[in-house]
C-alpha cells in the first residue's frame, strides 16, 4: 500500500482547486470548442471540491486522500495532452480521462459515509455526468443514445433521472487498485465481523459494516439464509435509535428492499418493537419520514401492522401531519397507510382524534350497525374545534347521522343526535341540519309520550336551539307555536332550550309573521310566570325571549306588564348576579312605550333611577353595552320635556353627568339614546335659567355659573344646561365620526342652544366648537332627518352675518348638490338657504 500525502486536509484540497482552475484555464483558452466544454466540466468539479473543503471531519480519510491524488495526476495528464501540439484523436483521449475523473470521484463519494445527503447527492450528480459524457465528431459533447439527452451545463442530472454507470476500460489502472484495495478490505471481515460491529461497533466500525452491508446487497452478494442466520433486520433496526442521521437513512433503505424481496423479512420488522423503532423515524427530518413511511406502507399488508400501529404512541398523529403536510411523496404514502390502517375501527377513531375524519364518515356511512354506533357516540364525546366541525360537514357526517336518527333503533338515535348535538354548534352544518328535514322529526319526538324515547327529548332540544339560530327554520312556518305549546309540558332542562330556540326565531328580521302569531297565541301572558322561577337558566330564557318581544311588540307588553311585574322586573336589576339578566331586565323597562303614564309612576316609586344610576357607576369598565343601552333607553323615559318635575329627579340622581359620559365611551346606540335624553332636558333650559339680576338669588351665584348661550345663571342639576354640563364638544365629536347613525338625535340636541330667544348666542358657541363644519360634512351622508335638522340649524347660524360669511363658502357646494340630487322633501328648505347666501333668487321656482 502507497504513502499517503502529509498535507493537511484543507491544504490538499485548496492546492487541487487551483490545479482544477488552472487546467480549466488552458482548456478555456485553446481554440478548440472540445476543450471550452471540457473546461465547464472542470468547474463544476472545482465547484465540489470547494464545497467538501471545510467538511474535514468527516472527509479525511485515507480513501478519500487517494482519489485526491488520483484526480491530481488525471489533471496533470490532462494539462500535458491539451498542451501538446501533436495530440491525436482529442475526442477520444478526453472521453478516458474525463471518465477517469469520474471514477476518481467515485471513489470519493463511495467513502464519503458521513458526508451530509444533499451533498452526497451533488458529487453523485457531478461523478454520472463525468461518467456518462461522450464527444461527437463536430468536438462537442453528447450523451449516449440510451442515456437521454445530455444535462445542461448549469444543472447537474439529478440522480433521480436513471443514467447508468459505463463502465469504460481506464487508461490508468491505479485507480481500479484504490478500489480493489477497499474491496479487498472488506473481503477479509467475516460474516461475524460484520454482525458484531453492526451490532456493537462504535460509530466508525458500524459505519465500515454498513457500508460492506450495503454494497454487497447492491452487488447481489448477500443472501436471504445470511440475513436470517444473522438476525440482520432486528440489528439494523435497533441500530435507528443510536445511529447517526445519514446512517439511518441507508439502515431504512436497506429495510424497505430486504422487506419487497422477502416475506419473512417483513415480517420480522412487523412485531411492536420494531414497529416502534420505526415510527419514531416519522418525527425527524424530511427525507427520513419520507423513508420511514414508505417502508411502514410496504408492511401494511400484513393485518398484525394495522392493529399494532394504531397503539403506538404518535403514529396516526404523525401520519395524519404527514398527510397535510407540504411533501408530496410523504404525503401520498401517509395517506394510503391511513387508509390501509382505518380497516380497524379503532385505529379510524385514533384518526378522528387526530384531525382526519374521513375514516369515521366512512364507516357512519357504510359501516355495521355496531360500527356506525361506536363512531356516533365517539363523535359526541369528542373536543372538536369549528374547523373540525366545518371538517366533518363537508365529509358528510351530518346526512348518515340524520339517517340513523330517523331509521335506527334507540341506541343508534341517542348516539346519533348526541353526535349531532356537537356538529350542530357550526352555522354551516346547520343547514345542512335543516337541508335534512330534521326539524319536524324532531318536533314530534318532542311531543313523543312513549316512555323509551324520553332520553331523546334533551338532545333533541338542544339541536332545536341550535338549529333556531339560522333563518332558514321560518321555512316552518308553525315551529314557534309547537315550542310555545311545549313550554309547560317539558322538563327545565327542555324548557330551557325551547326559550332559547323561540328567543332566535323573535329575533329574526323576516320573522314578523312568526311574531304576530306568537302575540295571537298569549306569548307574554305565557312567559310572565316565568320570571319568578327559582331555576336561573329558565328566568334567564324567559327574559330574554321577553326582551325580544318588546323590541317589537311594545303595546302587548304595555297591556299585559302590570305593577307586580314591573316591580319583579325591578327586583331582578337589582339582585341578580348575572349582568346579562340585568341587561334583558333593562332593556325591556326600555322598550315600554313612554306614553305608558302608569309604568313610569311604577317605576319612579320602585327607586329605579339611583339603582340604574349606582349600578352604572359603580364599576363602569364593567358594563356591557346592551346594558348602557337600556339604561340610556330608561333615562328618556325620565326626561320627558312635559314633566319638569321629573326631569328634576333625573337631574338630582346625577343622570346628567352619566348621559354625557355615554356620549363619548358608550356604543354609538347608547350614544343615539344619550344625546335623545339630553336634548329633551334641554329644551327647558331657557325657561329654567337664572336671569341676571340680583333680586332672583338670596346669596350672589358665582361668575362661573354664567351662561353666555342662556344669557344668565345655569346650574346643571337645576337648569339642566347642556354647556355647563360639558355636552357640546362630544356631541359635535359624534358628528365628527364616521358613523352617521346618531347624526339625528345629535343634531336635535344641538338645535335646542338655537331657541327663539338665544339663537344668536347658541350660534356662536356652536361654530366656536367647530359645529358648523362638521354639520356641513354630514350633509352629504346623513339620513333625510338628519338633513332637514341640519338644515334648519345652518339657516339660524347663516343668520348671524359674521357666521355667514365665514361658513357660507364652504356650504355653497354642498347645498346646490343637495338641490339638484337630494331628497324632494328638502328642496325647498335647501333653495331658502341658498337664497339666504345669496346664491339664488327668493322668486326661484325651487320655491
Amino acid at each position: 500500500m502507497k504513502k499517503t500525502d502529509s498535507r493537511a486536509f484543507p491544504e490538499l484540497i485548496s492546492e487541487l482547486v487551483a490545479s482544477v482552475e488552472e487546467v480549466s484555464s488552458i482548456a478555456k483558452d485553446s481554440e478548440k470548442g472540445l476543450f471550452i466544454e471540457f473546461s465547464c466540466l472542470l468547474n463544476k468539479l472545482g465547484l465540489i471540491l470547494s464545497d467538501i473543503k471545510d467538511k474535514k471531519d468527516v472527509m479525511d480519510t485515507r480513501t478519500i486522500r487517494k482519489a485526491i491524488e488520483s484526480i491530481e495526476k488525471e489533471l496533470q495528464r490532462v494539462k500535458t495532452l491539451i498542451k501538446s501540439p501533436d495530440s491525436k484523436q482529442p475526442n477520444t483521449w478526453i472521453e478516458n480521462v474525463t471518465q477517469d475523473l469520474g471514477r476518481s470521484l467515485g471513489l470519493v463519494l463511495f467513502a464519503s459515509i458521513d458526508l451530509h445527503l444533499e451533498m452526497k447527492e451533488k458529487i453523485s450528480a457531478l461523478h454520472k455526468e463525468f461518467m456518462n459524457v461522450r464527444f461527437n465528431g463536430s468536438l462537442t459533447p453528447s450523451s449516449s443514445p440510451s442515456l437521454g439527452p445530455s444535462p445542461s451545463p448549469s444543472r447537474p442530472p439529478s440522480p433521480s433521472h436513471g443514467y447508468e454507470f459505463i463502465t469504460a476500460n481506464a487508461s490508468e489502472t491505479e485507480i481500479e487498485e484504490e478500489r480493489t484495495e477497499i474491496i479487498e478490505e472488506r473481503s477479509n471481515l467475516t460474516v461475524d465481523d460484520v454482525i458484531l460491529q453492526l451490532k456493537y461497533g462504535n460509530d466508525e466500525e458500524f459505519n465500515f459494516a454498513l457500508l460492506w452491508f450495503n454494497e454487497s446487497i447492491r452487488q447481489g452478494l448477500i443472501t436471504n439464509e445470511w440475513i436470517n442466520e444473522g438476525g440482520i433486520v432486528l440489528i439494523l433496526v435497533n441500530r435507528l435509535s443510536s445511529c447517526k442521521p445519514n446512517n439511518r437513512l441507508i439502515i431504512l433503505r436497506i429495510l424497505q428492499k430486504l422487506a419487497s424481496e422477502n416475506s419473512e423479512n417483513k415480517e420480522k420488522m412487523a412485531d411492536a418493537a420494531s414497529l416502534s423503532a420505526l415510527v419514531k423515524s416519522l418525527t425527524r427530518d424530511t427525507e427520513e419520514r419520507r423513508e420511514a413511511v414508505g417502508l411502514l406502507l410496504d408492511l401494511s399488508d400484513l393485518q398484525a401492522v394495522w392493529r399494532r400501529l394504531g397503539r403506538i404512541q404518535g403514529c396516526i398523529v404523525m401520519l395524519v401531519t404527514m398527510l397535510n403536510g407540504d411533501d408530496p411523496i410523504a404525503s401520498s404514502n401517509a395517506g394510503k397507510l391511513l387508509n390501509a390502517l382505518s380497516s380497524n375501527t379503532q385505529n379510524a377513531l385514533h384518526m378522528a382524534e387526530a384531525g382526519y375524519f374521513k375514516p369515521l364518515v366512512h364507516y357512519l356511512k357504510e359501516g355495521s350497525d355496531m360500527s356506525k354506533i361506536l363512531m356516533a357516540t365517539a363523535l359526541s364525546r369528542m373536543e372538536v374545534t369549528d374547523q373540525s366541525r366545518a371538517s366533518l360537514g363537508e365529509d358528510g357526517a351530518v346526512e348518515p347521522l340524520v339517517k340513523m336518527f330517523n331509521a335506527g333503533k334507540l341506541e343508534a338515535k341517542l348516539s346519533a343526535l348526541n353526535a349531532l348535538q356537537n356538529l350542530s354548534n357550526l352555522s354551516e352544518n346547520v343547514q345542512r341540519l335543516i337541508n335534512s328535514g330534521i326539524v319536524v322529526s324532531l318536533l314530534q319526538l318532542l311531543f313523543s309520550v312513549t316512555s323509551v324515547l324520553m332520553t331523546l327529548r334533551e338532545p333533541a332540544s338542544a339541536i332545536l336551539a341550535r338549529i333556531a339560530q339560522s333563518e332558514s327554520i321560518l321555512v316552518n312556518q308553525d315551529v314557534a307555536q309547537q315550542m310555545l305549546s311545549l313550554l309547560n309540558l317539558s322538563s327545565p332542562i327542555i324548557q330551557c332550550h325551547l326559550l332559547q330556540a323561540l328567543n332566535s326565531i323573535a329575533g329574526h328580521r323576516n320573522a314578523s309573521k312568526v311574531r304576530s302569531k306568537m302575540k295571537e297565541n298569549g306569548v307574554i301572558h305565557l312567559l310572565l310566570p316565568f320570571l319568578t322561577e327559582s331555576n336561573m337558566k329558565i328566568r334567564t330564557g324567559a327574559l330574554n325571549l321577553l326582551y325580544t318581544l318588546s323590541q317589537h311588540l311594545p303595546e302587548e307588553l304595555t297591556e299585559q306588564l302590570g305593577e307586580s311585574h314591573l316591580n319583579t322586573i325591578v327586583n331582578i336589576i337589582l339582585s341578580s348576579p348575572l349582568e346579562t339578566d340585568k341587561a334583558a331586565a333593562v332593556g325591556i323597562l326600555s322598550n315600554i312605550p313612554i306614553s305608558n303614564k302608569k309604568a313610569t309612576e311604577v317605576l319612579k316609586k320602585s327607586n329605579l333611577l339611583p339603582i340604574l344610576i349606582s349600578m352604572m357607576n359603580s364599576s363602569p369598565s364593567m358594563i356591557s353595552n346592551s346594558l348602557a343601552e337600556g339604561v340610556a333607553g330608561v333615562l328618556i323615559r325620565f326626561t320627558v320635556p312635559s314633566d319638569k318635575k321629573l326631569q328634576l329627579l333625573a337631574a338630582q340622581n346625577e343622570a346628567i353627568p352619566l348621559l354625557v359620559k355615554l356620549l363619548s365611551c358608550g356604543s354609538l346606540v347608547a350614544k343615539c339614546r344619550a344625546a335623545a335624553a339630553l336634548a329633551q332636558l334641554s329644551q327647558n333650559s331657557v325657561s329654567l335659567r337664572k336671569s341676571k339680576k340680583k333680586s332672583w338669588f338670596c346669596v350672589p351665584p358665582s361668575a362661573t355659573a354664567f351662561c353666555d348661550v342662556h344669557d344668565g345663571y345655569c346650574i346643571v342639576n337645576n337648569t339642566f344646561c347642556l354647556v355647563k354640563a360639558g355636552a357640546i364638544p362630544p356631541l359635535i365629536q359624534i358628528l365628527e365620526g364616521k358613523e352617521r347613525e346618531a347624526d339625528e338625535a345629535v343634531l336635535n340636541a344641538l338645535a335646542t342652544l338655537l331657541q327663539d330667544e338665544i339663537w344668536e348666542n347658541g350660534s356662536d358657541y356652536i361654530a366656536k366648537n367647530a359645529g358648523v363644519e362638521a354639520i356641513i360634512k354630514i350633509m352629504e351622508t346623513a339620513s333625510v332627518k338628519a338633513q332637514e335638522k341640519a338644515l334648519w340649524i345652518l339657516e339660524r347660524v347663516f343668520g348671524v352675518e359674521e357666521l355667514r360669511v365665514k361658513y357660507g363658502e364652504s356650504a355653497q357646494v354642498v347645498l346646490i348638490d343637495l338641490a339638484q340630487k337630494g331628497d324632494p322633501r328638502l328642496k325647498s328648505t335647501t333653495a331658502k338657504l341658498l337664497a339666504q347666501l345669496e346664491l339664488l333668487q327668493f322668486q326661484s321656482s325651487y320655491f
